[in-house]
């Protein structure tokens, strides 16, 4: 397939014309023969274009000649890109790539990186034909480089375009696919729409290589359509063949027949005029274009080609037709009552096996997850009490002894959390229930955290941690800081898990900033145990870790490296792993974040300008069920001099709010009797004033829109920190007091 970049030849070469032009006369001159060579090769790529390959070679042959008398070195490889675009349309890829690289040699001795860009998408398509997909892969990866730092827009989809075909020929349909649903958009809005039917042409033949007839038919019926509306008579063709390929796969024989019938009908016309194009570029190449006895010797070779062809064609549909007119005498004696009895009662029971197969999974996974969200509830009530009492003793001067066993306590508590969040997190994922934030944060304020919260654990096991932040990355980013924050987590803390008494780097580099958007690196390196090669394949994978002795010499579930494969993936990314064992390991991944300054405060920076006198002998009414839930509420608030009352139930916090005044209610949501939701709403009904803040261990994800139209004004999730508590309780009594 010709490489789909000749639109951008051509305005790259329209622009190269139009250089400023000086006072002199020897100046002029120079520009009006590069406007002349320019020109032919314009009108070289517009005839490639159209199929005029006679033509295409004239122009070509013209504007080399200049050139090289002229010593136009640009233009020279300008020349030879186009030339490689024509050997490659007439399948001398031997030729072309022997073209494409001698433009390549010029244009990096120039750090010309525009046509460079260009010459390594040619030479990308060239080495995919060539079946040198390493070398495909890694040209076209360069293409892209040179195209995001030179601003090349519209190129950046026939790049992808390329990918797809590549991951094509590579026999990875789906992959295919997907390079070539995010071509399709750029290519698009440059209305490009002789690429446009190439990519649904090799995208139909992806959806035929996964079995996907029906879909196959309809893309390449987009193509079909772009081919006739503007004469393409090689798309055409190839969507004839197409269209014969997918009947028979769908045992249409006939129709299949007409169809190569069809595309062999054009074929026969592009070879006739292939056959001229080969004799005169023959002649040119020799320096005989006046000896007319080469051009007939190689007319007359050509001829007994065409014939050769011609008798393999008619040989071909013979057999087409032979094969097809057996296979439906076979196929009528085949279908006899007897077998289609027995077919239809086999069918019927295969049906009834995976609808009850169907519904089992079905009731599987929503038992499963009812089970997530009740044991959720159920575990972090208990942990909000562990949380909260630790806290509080914790401020009241406890004694070293007394001060270490509360710091265990509490490092306990917080690892409980992260299990189960980590449970629950993977839970979400794989339900595709977890969406990307865009809020605002400081990067490298957010690994800092990362690090001193992980600090005890790498100071236990003797381990150093280097950080290494690249200082050009700008300080203030827009993007999902949480799920930034939990993948740092989960790679720093297997690393320190798997290293003692060694060293772990932290590195932020900047790969490239591109208008208000940076791609950053991350790179968690350790000196540890490393990963043999036979567990790096299955190393991400749920519950998985090295071995059952590593698993009982170092702990854990196994879930973490699973969700930070899987947030990557959310995250249009992917983790790498180097690693040695004995040696120590690496994982790196690659980030987009948008570039925003953001002037808003945090919850701790809000906590420090809270005016704690106008919230006391404020009266407040905690709802909860849990006698030592109730304790570390009222011991919170009472510190901080606020009247509390307390409500067991639902049902006791409705009297109780009818029959006294209050400042604001605190509202459990899963209690005996009715819900803290119910209960929210029936106070509503005669006072819709009072501000009523959710305090509850609930997942909140699935359920904002439901606690709000129920007439809640703020949501607290437990376990909380008391900065967040007290900011949301300073906010909603401030409302009141105004």
């Amino acid at each position: 397939m010709p490489t789909p970049i000749r639109y951008f030849i051509i305005i790259t070469l329209l622009v190269c014309c139009f250089f400023a032009t000086s006072q002199t006369t020897e100046d002029a001159q120079n520009n009006q023969m590069e406007d002349s060579i320019a020109n032919y090769l314009i009108k070289a790529s517009i005839s490639i274009h159209q199929a005029e390959l006679e033509q295409a070679l004239s122009n070509i042959l013209i504007a080399k000649e200049m050139a090289l008398q002229n010593q136009h070195q640009k233009y020279r490889a300008q020349t030879n890109m186009v030339l490689a675009e024509l050997y490659q349309e007439l399948g001398d890829l031997k030729k072309s790539e022997e073209q494409i690289l001698n433009a390549i040699k010029i244009q990096n001795k120039d750090n010309d990186e525009t046509m460079l860009a260009h010459s390594y998408t040619i030479y990308g398509s060239i080495a995919t034909e060539l079946k040198k997909y390493d070398t495909a892969n890694q040209t076209l990866h360069n293409a892209l480089v040179l195209t995001r730092k030179n601003d090349l827009k519209g190129l950046e989809g026939l790049i992808k375009l390329n990918f797809g075909v590549l991951a094509l020929s590579q026999d990875q349909p789906e992959l295919a696919i997907k390079h070539f649903n995010s071509s399709l958009p750029i290519i698009n809005s440059f209305n490009q729409s002789y690429y446009k039917a190439k990519l649904y042409i090799n995208k139909a033949r992806a959806q035929l290589a996964l079995g996907i007839l029906d879909e196959a038919k309809q893309t390449n019926d987009l193509a079909m359509q772009i081919g006739k509306d503007k004469t393409y008579s090689e798309v055409r063709s190839e969507c004839y063949k197409l269209y014969s390929q997918i009947y028979q796969a769908k045992k249409e024989y006939l129709a299949s027949l007409n169809y190569l019938k069809a595309h062999q009908r054009i074929k026969d016309s592009l070879f006739n005029t292939n056959k001229e194009i080969i004799a005169q570029e023959a002649g040119a190449k020799l320096n005989l274009n006046e000896n007319n006895v080469l051009i007939e010797e190689l007319t007359e070779e050509n001829i007994q080609q065409q014939k050769s062809l011609k008798l393999g064609r008619l040989t071909t549909i013979l057999s087409i037709a032979l094969i097809t007119i057996l296979s439906l005498l076979t196929l009528s004696l085949y279908k006899n009552n007897n077998l289609r009895a027995r077919a239809n009662e086999l069918l019927q029971n295969k049906n009834t096996e995976l609808i009850l197969a169907k519904e089992n999974a079905e009731r599987a996974s929503e038992a499963k997850v009812q089970f997530l969200s009740t044991i959720t509830h159920e575990l972090r009530t208990p942990l909000y009490a562990v949380t909260g009492l630790t806290h509080l003793l914790l401020e009241e001067s406890p004694t070293p002894n007394q001060k270490e066993h509360l710091n265990s306590l509490k490092f306990s508590g917080e690892y409980l959390l992260s299990l189960i969040n980590n449970i629950l997190d993977l839970n979400k994922l794989e339900a595709n229930k977890v969406e990307v934030e865009n809020t605002s944060f400081n990067l490298k304020k957010r690994i800092n955290d990362v690090l001193i919260a992980l600090g005890k654990s790498a100071k236990d096991r003797n381990n150093n941690l280097h950080y290494e932040f690249d200082e050009s990355v700008p300080t203030k980013l827009k993007g999902d800081p949480l799920k930034v924050s939990q993948i740092l987590i989960n790679l720093i803390g297997n690393s320190i898990k798997f290293t003692q008494n060694g060293d772990i780097w932290i590195r932020v580099k900047l790969n490239d900033k591109v208008d208000n958007k940076v791609f950053l690196n991350f790179e968690i390196e350790d000196n540890g145990v490393g990963i043999s090669e036979k567990k790096q394949q299955t190393i991400f994978e749920n519950f998985t870790q090295g071995s059952v002795q590593i698993n009982r010499k170092f702990g854990g579930t196994g879930l973490g490296l699973s969700i930070v494969k899987n947030l990557l993936s959310l995250m249009d990314s992917e983790v790498k792993l180097e690693s040695e064992l004995g040696k120590g390991s690496k994982f790196l991944f690659d980030l987009a974040f948008e570039i925003f300054e953001d002037k808003s405060l945090n919850y701790e920076e809000e906590a420090k300008n809270i005016d704690y006198s106008i919230m006391a002998d404020k009266h407040i009414l905690v709802v909860e069920d849990n006698k030592i839930n109730q304790l570390i509420t009222r011991k919170i608030l009472e510190k901080n001099k606020i009247i509390c009352d307390v409500a067991d139930n639902g049902d006791i916090a409705v009297h109780k709010v009818e029959q006294n005044s209050f400042d604001l209610i605190l509202m459990d949501i899963h209690m005996p009797g009715i819900s803290g939701i119910e209960a929210t709403k029936q106070i509503r009904e005669f006072n819709k004033d009072i501000p009523i803040i959710a305090l509850t261990a609930v997942t909140l994800d699935d359920n904002l829109d439901e606690f709000y139209n129920s007439g809640f004004n703020d949501i607290i999730p437990k376990p909380y920190k008391t900065e967040e508590f007290f900011t949301k309780l300073h906010k909603a009594l401030l409302q009141t007091t105004t």
